[in-house]
């Protein structure tokens, strides 16, 4: 078959069982034609259900993942079979790590002269298939990677950036939006940051949605022989909003409210928020399932009555962009509630398609959870609703489509 381009996709960790919508837009790319070469920043790791992601595994280029000589020795190689635009490639890195704004410390800079070295080293593996585009997920260490193997190769970049990596994380933000060929934007929101930041026209700033495949989830159907389950899916860190439902649940079941509550996800805050939930007395309430496979996880979520994920704005700053668990709830037909953010009312109409509160209500929460579990009709028809936006907006073969538009329309220019 003929491919209409090839380009290589970059991520931290490339496959990854948390960031299912990257090796599923790369599958869906390759699908539609596009000869895509996976590279990752990390080692992707070798524990993987299923022979499609770890044959995935195995092809990707890694540019930390085989050590640091490794990387290193690559990089020197490169440099010595092309030193001119070699030294243009370092030059540009240190001049970006001497003028970057938003890098405040001296460890930060030395960062950014490393993952030069690292666009050497992917440059030099990945000349032989000779690509001809790299996009990156994540706003910050793949893209900075990504940028300076670009410039190596003489070919153009574009990135996808999400929460954290444009948030906490940013680094030269302003000269990656500069230069990228496009920024393809999660959201209208993202569009609208990225312009405040650089100014640049919508064509250059497509949105084009992390997608769900639709083909993987169905319409929900519930028969209950006990108490409602809320579900929520998602790392345990404080932006996700876990002991905002906690406290939420503690209201309800004060209140006489009979509710089981599942909370899929591992992370720094999980002794944290298993200690509140016992301080609530929630242990016979609340299960903490631990992180789990992306397929176990759609098997479980049609047992829902309600999905909840409070987002919020955390004290550092991040927050959510359009959490893909949301969408894949949506997907597989279950009422959502999540925090009213911005980036997260492009998804969700609060009253319409699932139910928006104000982050850091506690009070708002339980009662739209009450509401919700009070009311199956209503919470039908708003989860029916909610899998018809996914299916016109946020599905896998929409935004693949629109993705690949975008690096054919980079490609002739």
């Amino acid at each position: 078959m003929r491919k209409d381009m090839r380009i290589i996709m970059m991520a931290p960790w490339l496959p990854k069982l948390s960031e299912t919508f990257v090796y599923r837009e790369v599958f869906g790319l390759r699908e539609s034609g596009i000869e895509v070469l996976p590279a990752s920043v990390h080692h992707p790791g070798t524990d993987w259900n299923g022979l499609q992601l770890r044959a995935l595994a195995e092809e990707t280029i890694q540019v930390y993942g085989k050590g640091t000589m490794a990387m290193l020795l690559d990089a020197v190689k490169e440099a010595a079979r092309h030193p001119v635009i070699s030294a243009a490639t370092l030059k540009t890195a240190v001049q970006d790590a001497l003028k970057a704004e938003d890098v405040s410390t001296r460890k930060g800079r030395f960062k950014i002269l490393w993952q030069g070295l690292g666009g050497l080293a992917l440059a030099g593996r990945s000349r032989g298939h000779r690509p001809e585009h790299i996009h990156a997920h994540m706003a910050h260490v793949p893209t900075t990677i990504a940028m300076y193997a670009a410039m190596q190769l003489g070919i153009g970049f574009s990135f996808t950036g999400h929460a954290a990596d444009i948030f906490r994380d940013r680094s030269l933000l302003k000269q990656k939006l500069e230069r990228a060929g496009f920024v393809r934007c999660i959201s209208y929101w993202h569009r609208e940051f990225y312009k405040g930041i650089v100014d640049r026209s919508d064509a250059e700033y497509p949105v084009v949605r992390c997608g769900v495949d639709t083909a993987e989830t169905g319409d929900a159907q519930k028969g209950h022989d006990g108490s409602e389950l809320i579900i929520g899916v998602g790392r345990l860190v404080p932006k996700k909003g876990f002991d905002l439902l906690l406290r939420a649940l503690q209201v309800l079941q004060s209140s006489g409210r009979d509710c089981r509550c599942r909370i899929i996800g591992d992370g720094p805050e999980r002794a944290n928020l298993e200690s509140l939930a016992a301080s609530l007395g929630l242990q016979d309430v609340v299960t903490f399932e631990g992180s789990m496979d992306n397929t176990d996880i759609l098997e479980m979520l049609p047992q829902a009555d309600i999905f909840a994920l409070p987002c919020r704005l955390d004290a550092t700053g991040d927050k959510d962009g359009i959490p893909v668990v949301l969408m894949e709830a949506m997907a597989a037909g279950i009422c959502c509630v999540s925090g009213d953010l911005p980036t997260i009312r492009e998804l969700i109409t609060s009253g319409e398609n699932g139910w928006l509160v104000p982050p850091e209500d506690i009070n708002a929460l339980a009662e739209t959870l009450e509401l919700m579990l009070k009311d199956p009709r209503n919470r039908q028809s708003l989860a029916g609703r909610g899998r018809r936006r996914i299916l016109e907006e946020f599905s896998l073969e929409i935004n693949v489509q629109r993705l690949k538009t975008a690096l054919l329309t980079q490609q002739s220019v």
